[in-house]
């Protein structure tokens, strides 16, 4: 039995990851029929189910930051996952990077420790999935940009390192645990928060959440 979650339905071989139990929910309504909760304990909210296509999908919340992720990846493993996207959201530190522009992480560079106990140490490149990835940037089509980003295990300061242009808190420690794992693993993020302090609304953010749990569900189940 894993050590973290409890799991009260079937997990299915792909799931969609996200920090906001919140997210977890109307990812799950989102793309679901019948969507049944598949985890509770510990606030890890987790729903499996079907697609209208027949495929079965997990979505399983995460919680905060690079250790919480790691750990529920680990679990999900165990547990018969077999492929993961993670569906999130970053703080630009480039310069024009608009609140509301859809990512996908080419590469995440560990900036926070929490990397280290996966064997990336700290300025460590972590590449993700290299199949997933291109089959989000297929997915997202023209909204999809490709780039690097630095995750950090607390709120990142004015600049990270100089190619990353946004910064989040679980992607690279997720890439560092999925390589320990041998489970594949992408990342896509949606841009909250400008270098201005600029944020999204609720609602700009609920529907960039259903954009990109679409995307990421036809990613992980196309044949």
């Amino acid at each position: 039995m894993p050590a973290r979650l409890r799991p009260t339905a079937p997990i299915a071989p792909e799931a969609i990851l996200v920090g906001d139990p919140g997210r977890a929910l109307l990812l799950a309504q989102e793309l679901l029929e019948q969507p049944k909760m598949s985890n509770h304990a510990r606030g890890l909210w987790g729903y499996s189910g079907s697609t209208p296509g027949g495929d079965a999908l997990t979505i399983q919340s995460t919680g905060i930051g690079g250790p919480s992720a790691a750990l529920v990846l680990a679990d999900l493993t165990e547990l018969g996952v077999k492929r993961a996207i993670r569906v999130g959201t970053c703080i630009a530190l480039e310069e024009g990077l608009a609140p509301g522009r859809l990512l996908v992480v080419d590469e995440a560079i560990a900036v926070g420790g929490s990397a280290a106990a996966f064997g990336a140490g700290s300025g460590a490149s972590l590449p993700p999935d290299r199949k997933l990835t291109a089959r989000l940037c297929d997915e997202l089509g023209d909204d999809a940009k490709r780039v690097a980003v630095a995750s950090f295990d607390d709120h990142p300061p004015p600049a990270g390192p100089e190619k990353a242009v946004a910064a989040d808190m679980q992607s690279a420690p997720l890439l560092a645990r999925a390589r320990g794992l041998g489970v594949d693993v992408a990342a896509m993020l949606i841009v909250a928060e400008s270098v201005a302090g600029n944020q999204l609304t609720k609602d700009e953010l609920e529907d960039l959440e259903r954009t990109a749990g679409r995307a990421a569900a036809r990613a992980l189940l196309s044949p």
